[in-house]
């Protein structure tokens, strides 16, 4: 699309650093934009973007204290107080102010909004974007991640008003993205508005074998450095420590794979709480199984800690697992699944949704299940971990259909496109 010139973009989400799906779906996006010559800029709570291109501001991130407070009132009953609408709209009108600063100061040209318009983490900025569109008229594009019809802590709500404003918006200025089929028609159904459809990518264009991604870290360091005995399987649980992810799946598998091994999970809680990760440390002992929640070893880059300890990235932990485990029972689309296809790890996952009607017929070669880990699934899985010359034939296959379907050059194209669609009007 050589019509549309170089544009100043702005990209805001309530977060944008960490390994969160929407966070690194996002740095990608914004790496795209700039590849195809656009200049990108950066507004949310926390960044881990360019300082002079970004503006960042606490009460647009979801886990400031006055917007938990905001979630309490909201969710989990069907009223709500006045004092918490008065909060909401105070805030709004903060954030509205904000963001009209930062349009202005950076001379945006079009806006990319990263789920602030879709989950509601965060009801007062997803408010104030839907006022900012309305108020200028500004090319926006909505990237829509997650919805709150797929999430049950949404269910009881006492912001049903505030929902169907702006989670998402029916507004002909935003053009909505999702990132699955069966989004795209619940958003059609909902709120009768067309979408594109972009998936999740990775750089399958480049190979984790060749430098810089190839992993430099020793095997030995890393396993030590997270408790790894000598003898065990390093089980790698890729995700955050949330009940969708159905971590207890992967604790089955391990017991009953009846070897050594360990399950290392990666991520923290993050934004639910710490009630599931106390269940799942109670269930991993009465299953006899090791359990070692090593967030606090892993950044996206690596790095060092406040202590000078050596952070391991998430492609050291993925160059170095036995297998991957990947239970989910909902996913918006599963980057777990496309790095454990990167780096070319055996994989083994809950048949979720998505994954049935968008990925699993392209003919990509794993372990799944559906609704519990069975005796064939452990068959399977100790199959794949004794069977060298099946684990490559797989990982081979996957990787070229990934290369095929999921990769940067899907995304450039993907977003030439709608970038001409959005500043000229035509979608």
């Amino acid at each position: 699309m050589s019509d549309v010139n170089p544009l100043r973009i702005g990209i805001v989400a309530t977060r944008l650093a960490g390994t969160d799906g929407v966070s690194l779906e996002s740095a990608k996006w914004s790496a795209t934009l700039e590849a195809l010559g656009h200049t990108c800029y950066f507004f949310a709570g926390e960044s881990d973007r360019p300082a002079d291109r970004s503006m960042v501001l606490d009460i647009a991130h979801f886990d400031h204290p006055d917007v938990r407070a905001i979630n309490e009132d909201l969710f989990g009953s069907t009223t709500r107080s006045p004092k918490t609408s008065q909060a909401v709209h105070e805030l709004r009108r903060r954030l509205n102010d904000a963001l009209t600063q930062f349009v202005r100061r950076f001379d945006i040209d079009l806006l990319i909004v990263e789920n602030a318009l879709s989950l509601p983490m965060h009801v007062p900025m997803g408010l104030a974007l839907t006022e900012l569109v309305a108020e200028t008229g500004l090319p926006t594009i909505a990237h829509h991640h997650d919805f709150p019809w797929e999430r049950p802590r949404y269910d009881l709500t006492a912001a049903a008003d505030y929902l169907q404003a702006a989670f998402p918006p029916a507004m002909s200025q935003i053009h909505h993205v999702v990132i699955n089929t069966h989004a795209a028609h619940e958003l059609a159904r909902r709120i009768g508005m067309r979408c594109s459809l972009v998936p999740n990518v990775m750089n399958f264009e480049s190979p984790q074998e060749s430098p810089p991604q190839r992993s430099q870290v020793p095997t030995d360091e890393l396993r030590e450095a997270i408790g790894l005995k000598d003898e065990e399987l390093l089980i790698l649980q890729p995700t955050r420590i949330v009940p969708r992810k159905r971590i207890e799946c992967a604790i089955d598998l391990v017991h009953w794979l009846d070897r050594p091994a360990a399950l290392v999970v990666t991520h923290s809680s993050g934004d639910e709480g710490d009630a599931y990760r106390k269940y799942l440390v109670r269930y991993a002992e009465a299953m006899n199984v090791r359990l070692i929640l090593a967030a606090d070893r892993f950044s996206q880059k690596g790095g060092t800690d406040d202590d000078g300890r050596r952070l391991f990235s998430l492609a050291d932990a993925y160059e170095h697992a036995d297998l991957v485990t990947y239970p989910s029972a909902i996913e918006g689309f599963g980057n777990a699944f496309l790095e454990a296809i990167y780096y070319r790890r055996p994989l083994v996952m809950s048949a979720y949704d998505i994954f049935r009607a968008d990925i699993k017929p392209k003919g990509f070669k794993v372990v799944a299940f559906d609704s519990f880990v069975s005796e064939a699934t452990v068959d399977a899985a100790r199959a794949i971990l004794d069977d060298a010359a099946t684990r490559k034939q797989w990982a081979d296959r996957n990787y070229e259909l990934a290369r095929r379907h999921y990769s940067y050059t899907v995304l450039r194209e993907c977003l030439a496109k709608l970038v001409h669609e959005s500043m000229t009007g035509m979608f």
